[in-house]
């Protein structure tokens, strides 16, 4: 009987018939690889399993929970920063709506998939044009899951538009970006599209609260502190920070985050804003190339620590703005690869412009 299957087996993946080949994408119902949990990312390990349990974006989820249950869901544009729970929303709304066996009622396609023209063409419509099984009171509609849309094509985006007007009786299309604007208007259109912002500090603390109590991880207040400050609202960041720390040492402080993830910590932002700021050229130059040194510390990431500081101290608007705008060009020649010791070089020279003008103004 074994021998059977097999050959059966072998004849799907080979055969010609589009609509009984196996789902190509992800398999979103697989579990996790490791079944101890020990080795499983948190970040699949504690992704959200239903809607109640998505962190943040409350008036979204509960709008789309809403449209869930009255079997009134539209086709459905996702976008906002990575880390925000896009993806882990449309994966609850699946389960909601399927239950355990979800996986064969959903097509999800990612950025790491062929989705040209032709797999619009062949794949994706034989999956939508197909009828579901429904043993319930009332018919399912399949969803088609589209992750990072915005890397698709524009002929594959636009013969996307004929197939979702055509087949929108019994299936429905979700689809997820970063980037709006790379979406054909035409697409936006048809879809009712709901913006994932990034998570605020409270709904990330709390999370983390949360995965620290379930791992029984020792993590001190400044530790915690500092995880949400360097993951900026994305939540896939911050249980990745919170593992990888976890893993080079079992006490999680602000230090051991800081070393961690190679950031500059607070306090030598603080002295290099100091020696910027009182220093004479020379002397900067010396301090902050040998502080750079010494602790592995990339000027892109002084730069970009240096600009928030500059936020935060007093000075007149109008050479604040000038400073500014210098630290971002230096920023932007930084991304072209451009010399270290020259655009520090620059940085310095923009503060010491900066000094000399705000000596002008008190005079």
């Amino acid at each position: 009987m074994s021998e059977v299957i097999a050959v059966m087996d072998i004849d799907d993946d080979n055969g010609n018939n589009e609509a009984e080949k196996p789902v190509k994408g992800k398999n979103v119902a697989s579990p996790a690889a490791a079944p101890d949990g020990k080795a499983t990312p948190w970040v699949e390990k504690f992704r959200p399993k239903s809607l109640a349990d998505v962190a943040a974006h409350r008036d979204i989820v509960d709008t789309i929970d809403k449209l869930t249950s009255e079997n009134r869901l539209p086709h459905l544009l996702l976008y906002g920063p990575p880390g925000t729970g896009k993806t882990s929303t449309i994966l609850a709304v699946a389960r909601k709506l399927y239950g355990t066996n979800y996986h064969n009622m959903i097509l999800e396609l990612n950025a790491s998939d062929d989705r040209g023209i032709d797999v619009v063409r062949q794949q994706i419509q034989d999956f939508a044009s197909t009828q579901s099984f429904s043993f319930g009171a009332k018919a399912s509609v399949k969803l088609v899951l589209l992750d990072e849309a915005d890397a698709m094509t524009k002929d594959a985006q636009f013969a996307l538009r004929r197939v979702i007007e055509k087949y929108t009786k019994n299936t429905r299309f979700a689809l997820i970006c970063n980037h709006v604007n790379k979406i054909i208007p035409a697409l936006q259109s048809r879809c009712t599209r709901f913006r994932f912002a990034p998570l605020d500090n409270f709904h990330v603390t709390e999370r983390l609260r949360y995965v620290i109590e379930a791992e029984r991880l020792d993590v001190t207040e400044s530790g915690l502190t500092a995880l949400v400050r360097l993951c900026t609202g994305d939540m896939r960041k911050a249980l990745n920070i919170l593992q990888s720390t976890h893993m080079a040492s079992q006490h999680i402080t602000e230090e051991a985050v800081y070393l961690c993830t190679g950031n500059p910590m607070p306090k030598d932002i603080e002295q290099i804003s100091f020696w910027l700021l009182n220093e004479p050229f020379s002397d900067s130059f010396k301090r902050i190339s040998e502080i750079k040194t010494r602790k592995g510390l990339a000027l892109v990431d002084i730069v970009r620590e240096v600009t928030l500081f500059v936020f935060k101290i007093k000075m007149p608007s109008d050479i604040r703005v000038q400073l500014i705008n210098d630290l971002a060009d230096i920023e932007y020649r930084m991304s072209f690869g451009c010399n270290d010791k020259l655009q520090l070089g620059s940085l310095i020279s923009s503060f010491t412009r900066a000094r000399s003008a705000l000596v002008a103004a008190a005079q």
